[in-house]
């Protein structure tokens, strides 16, 4: 590992513990990442910061530092766009209200999924809650490795690809707030808000050209263009927009432990961009080892 502009590198930033849908805790993917050579890491669990505590903790064990954050969930129209919110305040009461309403929203929509699903096939919510951990923010993830476990599909990638494909039927939409509003939320808690993967249906549906200006203009910070599921057009198009709007460029895994083929550290984000957010951001601290 090299150390450049204050972080070591390389830098990950974009990873999820078992407080959302991947399969390790936040010590354990702590420690995956120093195993994979990183220098800095970011948590970035679906709408919770529950697993802050325990990877700062392995975090000053490890050696590595944590850039604490979450994928924030948000929706445009019909597009639910993700929104990696970094070193924001955990308690500002306007985001605390609203990650609850979406986990809540997710709680409710597996459920209801789930109940669809046992007409065709022999799942329960008991053999979804198996596959969690108390504090867990249970979603669609978690009911492909119930299937999983029961031996309907052989990975939860094929569940995705086959049983819970949202043409068979069982797909459900759950509560998010518009993009705009996030920006705004992430902002306004003192974090440095980047869109995830803003590619992966291809350049004709990245979000047009007068709504990222407006997302610019309420401090979107970047956009994560390095990741596996950008398609290579949507790559192109989205160079020109952060090139337009002064918009950073990120790069991170999405690492999701065994959860999803994503590796740690395949895609990284340079140090001084890495150095720009904890700059910008004024709710929350770096953990340094």
């Amino acid at each position: 590992m090299t150390a450049e502009a204050g972080f070591p590198a390389p830098a990950d930033l974009h990873t999820h513990s078992r407080v959302s849908d991947g399969t390790e805790t936040p010590s354990q993917l702590v420690r995956a990442a120093r195993e994979a050579g990183l220098g800095t890491v970011a948590l970035t669990d679906h709408d919770s910061t529950a697993g802050w505590h325990e990877a700062s903790e392995a975090a000053v064990e490890n050696g590595v530092t944590l850039i604490p954050g979450m994928e924030l969930s948000t929706r445009h129209g019909w597009r639910s766009v993700h929104l990696l919110a970094y070193l924001f305040d955990p308690t500002n009461g306007d985001l605390v209200e609203e990650t609850a309403r979406i986990r809540q929203s997710r709680l409710t929509r597996a459920e209801t999924i789930v109940q669809k699903l046992s007409a065709d096939y022999d799942l329960t919510w008991a053999d979804v809650v198996e596959q969690t951990t108390p504090g867990t923010t249970i979603g669609r993830p978690h009911i492909a490795d119930a299937l999983v476990a029961r031996g309907f599909v052989p990975t939860r990638s094929e569940a995705f690809a086959g049983i819970l494909h949202p043409a068979t039927g069982y797909y459900l939409p759950h509560y998010a707030p518009e993009t705009l509003d996030g920006v705004r939320l992430v902002r306004a808690a003192g974090g440095i808000p980047v869109i995830a993967h803003p590619a992966t249906r291809g350049r004709d549906n990245v979000l047009d050209e007068e709504y990222m200006a407006a997302l610019a203009e309420a401090g979107l910070f970047g956009l994560e263009i390095d990741h596996r599921e950008n398609t290579p057009d949507g790559r192109v198009r989205l160079h020109e927009l952060a090139e337009t709007y002064g918009l950073r460029i990120t790069g991170s895994s999405d690492y999701h432990g065994s959860g999803k083929p994503n590796r740690l550290g395949e895609n990284t984000t340079a140090p001084e961009v890495v150095q720009a957010i904890a700059d910008e951001a004024t709710g929350w601290e770096p953990v340094r080892p």
